[in-house]
């Protein structure tokens, strides 16, 4: 496992309502949770709206359960002129916190925007 930032950006458990018919929870929340902590970790960067572009890769390492605590890290890659890099992993707290298990990973690309929803340069806050 990668070394990981000190804190997750995002804490959140899984309800029943997000199992799929495997008894696993659906890859479609999991994304989910990971492009609202890589949101978050742009926007601070940016300083300002930001909107995802792209999902560059993702990895589905292994399954999440009900009642797993999933921590979402995330932090910048890369930064170009109006776009960043943000990487996101996930790990699953189970058996009462004696198991992490790396669930997922991957790299999103944001754009920085403007009022209009226009890109604007990452470093050039909104006024």
């Amino acid at each position: 496992m990668t070394e990981l930032a000190p804190n997750p950006i995002l804490r959140v458990v899984p309800g029943p309502s997000d199992i799929n018919a495997n008894g696993h929870i659906f890859g479609g929340w999991v994304l989910s949770q990971m492009d609202i902590a890589a949101g978050i970790v742009a926007s601070r960067r940016a300083r300002g709206s930001v909107a995802t572009v792209a999902i560059e890769r993702m990895e589905f390492l292994a399954p999440i359960h009900l009642r797993d605590l999933i921590s979402v890290y995330a932090e910048v890659e890369r930064v170009g002129r109006t776009s960043m890099a943000i990487r996101i992993d996930v790990i699953a707290s189970r058996n009462g916190g004696e198991d992490q298990v790396k669930v997922t990973n991957g790299l999103f690309t944001f754009v920085a925007i403007d009022e209009a929803a226009r890109p604007r340069p990452v470093d050039q806050p909104l006024a």
